[in-house]
């Protein structure tokens, strides 16, 4: 009752200042997911069983806009089919704020956002909004932006807390990065796209007993496409350093895309990624694994997820070659992506031998109709094909189960009105 009188109230508010606004709209999204994992981000065990469930976002957007102002609102429920009894008092997850910000325009080349926001650029491989995600992800942050003609400047900040602090705690902040700072640079030229990112994340650990200390991993690289009528391609290389408790870090990526369109409809291209990892018999302290930070992991090697999606980080790293085929007609799209994975890095079997670096593929079948402009239908089949590799990194027994994901979604996003 308490969060329907704030999005009340939230709405009356906007609707009497949009009387005098250039423009005020609202809209809404329901999202149910219909999933069936077996061997869904690692194999299934022996003697384990696979589960199926629903989850659902329920969103509601607000955007303001007047003269040098923009604000948004959106409020989120986030939950699983049956978390909740059918007679309960109240809602377990609750409506939380996915977005809350200002925009001021200080002229038509200099703004700043501040506020809850999404950050996301480029392939969203360092920065995203991890929209497949129910929950998504959003940040707590200041944003300044310059953007003369085919140009673009942000440089972004953001500090972390707990609570409203008298002292500075006891305890270590570990709900999120502890602060963050970081400059994206875009630019065009005719067909190409250049993007320059550098970006620094502290994270809060505890020194000593009575001492709180800071450790900052440096990101930066490289971001370029291009795109003409026929072909399409992008590369993105970038670096990475830190220091984690005494430990120093030394990493990078790299990942490359060419596309061809073959016809109107159809349309084939084929990547490739290196995320860079460690030997499992390199004993020396360097941290030499890649992590990518704050990016959309669910789009890059595999849709099953067996790869840094909350997995796979500080550890022998990722080689993934794969090929994207992709059929569009009317209403109808169809993606078929086979991904053949591979560790860059050493791995060492339970007698301390070195292991075939392949990890296994992975086939991902992928299909969306349109039922109406505000209104989609999408369904996905995956299967990985594990090796034994890949069940030591996992540490499950028997890779050679049949692992296989299903996924049937359906997403509604009706505008509710707009004021002018």
């Amino acid at each position: 009752m308490k969060s329907f009188k704030i999005i009340s109230l939230s709405l009356l508010t906007m609707i009497g200042a949009a009387t005098h606004a250039q423009q005020f709209d609202a809209n809404l999204q329901i999202r149910p997911r219909y999933e069936y994992r077996n061997g869904f981000k690692s194999p299934v065990p022996n003697g384990e069983n696979s589960t199926s469930f629903i989850s659902q976002r329920s969103r509601l957007n607000f955007n303001y806009k007047q003269a040098n102002v923009k604000i948004k609102l959106t409020f989120q429920n986030v939950r699983t089919w049956g978390d909740l009894a059918t007679t309960a008092p109240a809602d377990k997850n609750g409506i939380g704020l996915f977005e809350a910000w200002a925009q001021y325009d200080f002229s038509t080349k200099w703004s700043t956002r501040l506020g809850r926001q999404v950050i996301s650029y480029d392939n969203q491989r360092i920065f995203g909004e991890i929209d497949w995600s129910q929950q998504g992800q959003s940040h707590d942050a200041a944003v300044f932006i310059f953007h003369p003609t085919n140009h673009q400047l942000d440089i972004g900040f953001a500090l972390n807390a707990n609570a409203e602090n008298l002292l500075e705690p006891k305890t270590a902040y570990a709900t999120n990065y502890k602060s963050m700072q970081y400059a994206w640079y875009h630019t065009q030229f005719n067909k190409l796209n250049l993007s320059l990112l550098v970006l620094n994340t502290g994270y809060e650990f505890e020194k000593t007993i009575v001492n709180l200390a800071i450790d900052y991993k440096q990101t930066f690289g490289s971001y370029f496409s291009f795109k003409e009528k026929k072909w399409d391609a992008n590369l993105g290389l970038y670096g990475q350093t830190s220091k984690n408790k005494g430990k120093n870090g030394s990493a990078w990526y790299a990942g490359a895309f060419i596309a061809y369109s073959i016809s109107d409809k159809f349309k084939a291209g084929s990547g490739y990624e290196l995320l860079s990892g460690k030997n499992q018999d390199d004993s020396s302290s360097v941290i030499k694994s890649f992590s990518p930070i704050f990016g959309t992991n669910h789009g890059f090697n595999g849709f099953m997820d067996y790869f840094y999606v909350g997995n796979h980080q500080n550890s022998v790293g990722l080689q993934d070659a794969y090929l994207k085929l992709s059929y569009i007609s009317n209403k109808w799209q169809l993606v078929v992506m086979p991904h053949i994975f591979n560790a860059p890095g050493t791995v060492l079997d339970s007698n301390i031998q070195k292991m075939d670096r392949y990890l296994g593929t992975e086939i991902d079948f992928t299909i969306h109709y349109t039922i109406q402009k505000e209104s989609v239908a999408s369904a996905g089949y995956s299967q990985m094909f594990a090796s034994t590799t890949l069940e030591r990194l996992k540490n499950v027994s028997n890779a050679q189960n049949t692992n296989n994901w299903l996924w049937i979604m359906v997403s509604f996003n009706p505008r509710i009105f707009t004021l002018k």
